[in-house]
């Protein structure tokens, strides 16, 4: 490893590669283990939205929480949880018949899990490496975790296939188990003690004041919020359902998600070499592509056609990814980055559980095809959309800080007081 990936790096990126390698094959089987035990689309969607629903509940106490307690007990707590609920998914789908509602509260507590382990996991990374190195940090981060994920959903897509969904989800149960093992040995003893606040409420008040105080922040979220929502419709009903019925099964959907993951990978690569000036531009241009896997499942396209437009949105997706995280390393408080990223995380998947709910309803009213391409079109609509937001367009990267480039004439809440952080 080199010499900025000190000791809570290397942990951290290898207990995410774990969890990764089988969340991504689990997420896959959860979906045929729905529709093997006679569930239809809106059976698949339902599940989905009861994995995401527990975030939207959860995840700003979540984020206070991981601001408040060691945050490497926070995640450890939660992988247990993940580690239980998942386990248990196995052996109901290996004992036969589950039931919907028994597979919505297993997923909905994984969710649960999910919703406090994020936040600590974000603010625990960004506290791992330094200011100069922060961008190829996570860009090496990343690509491991990504690397994870194109083993996993080709692994498990094909694993489904063979041995059925029950065994996957009880490989995901093992890796939450080895990953929470590995996080147990995180070192917090460089991170200051943090002082409570006036309670609870308080801390979500100051999490929300960091948030909206920057309108790159809070414009980028809300259109991850409403992308985010379609796609995972698209992602996690329609796409089983198209690959069910037009592409040969779970294994060729594996496949096209294992290319989306190699693209990652690549984008990841990219980004540990080019660092663009102005982040936020070039990654919200990098959206664009999004749209393109929903287009493709509205047609449909055969199965490389997919895997080429998959790999494709991957390595967009990623610049974009590893932009924002170096944003918000720079941009916010050490003791303040769990709660933003609360505050991220709720944006970004608050639409989610609806979405997912209503993708059986809406393909029975409009047919599947008119709704990925409604999927596809929100996507551009609302990226295009936050790119009349201008510190979108002015933020820039420099060595040491991040500066506004404004046109003359012109103010921003960050214009107002130093733009800081950690930078």
């Amino acid at each position: 490893m080199p010499d900025w990936a000190g000791r809570n790096y290397t942990l951290l990126t290898s207990a995410a590669f774990i969890t990764n390698l089988g969340s991504q094959g689990a997420l896959i089987a959860a979906a045929f283990a729905v529709l093997e035990s006679g569930g239809d689309g809106g059976d698949v969607g339902l599940v989905a939205a009861a994995r995401t629903l527990p975030l939207v509940v959860f995840l700003l106490i979540g984020g206070a929480v991981a601001d408040r307690l060691p945050r490497h007990r926070v995640m450890v707590a939660a992988n247990a949880l993940n580690c239980v609920s998942q386990g248990l998914f196995a052996v109901l789908v290996l004992a036969g018949e589950p039931r919907l509602w028994q597979m919505m509260l297993l997923t909905a507590l994984g969710g649960t899990g999910q919703a406090f382990f994020g936040p600590a996991a974000e603010g625990m990374l960004m506290s791992s490496v330094s200011g100069e190195q922060a961008s190829r940090a996570f860009a090496v981060f990343r690509m491991a975790m990504q690397g994870a994920a194109l083993g996993g959903a080709a692994l498990g897509g094909a694993m489904v296939a063979v041995i059925g969904p029950g065994w996957v989800l009880a490989a995901d149960a093992l890796a939450f188990a080895l990953a929470g093992a590995l996080r147990s040995f995180l070192d917090v003893s460089h991170i200051p003690p943090r002082t409570p606040g006036h309670g609870l409420l308080s801390d979500l008040r100051e999490g929300w004041r960091e948030f909206i105080g920057r309108p790159w922040l809070w414009g980028i979220v809300v259109q991850f919020s409403l992308a985010n929502a379609v796609v995972a419709a698209a992602d996690a009903v329609y796409g089983p359902l198209v690959a069910r019925d037009h592409l040969g099964g779970a294994g060729p959907w594996g496949l096209a998600l294992g290319f989306f993951g190699a693209g990652t990978v690549g984008g990841a690569l990219l980004m540990t070499r080019w660092k663009p000036r102005r982040l936020l531009l070039v990654g919200t241009l990098c959206v664009f592509p999004y749209a393109f896997p929903s287009a493709a499942l509205a047609v449909p396209v055969s199965v490389p056609v997919l895997c080429a437009v998959m790999f494709l949105t991957g390595v967009t997706l990623e610049v974009f990814s590893v932009s924002w995280m170096t944003a918000l390393h720079q941009e916010i408080p050490e003791e303040k980055l769990s709660r933003v990223s609360a505050y991220d995380w709720f944006g970004s998947v608050a639409m989610v559980p609806l979405a997912t709910a209503l993708a059986g309803p809406a393909e029975s009213v409009f047919g599947r095809s008119h709704a990925l391409w409604g999927c596809a079109a929100l996507v551009v609509l609302v990226t295009a959309a936050v790119l009349c937001v201008p510190d979108v367009r002015n933020l820039r990267r420099t060595g040491s800080k991040t500066v506004m480039t404004q046109p003359a004439g012109t103010d921003s809440a960050d214009a107002e007081r130093p733009v800081g952080g950690l930078g």
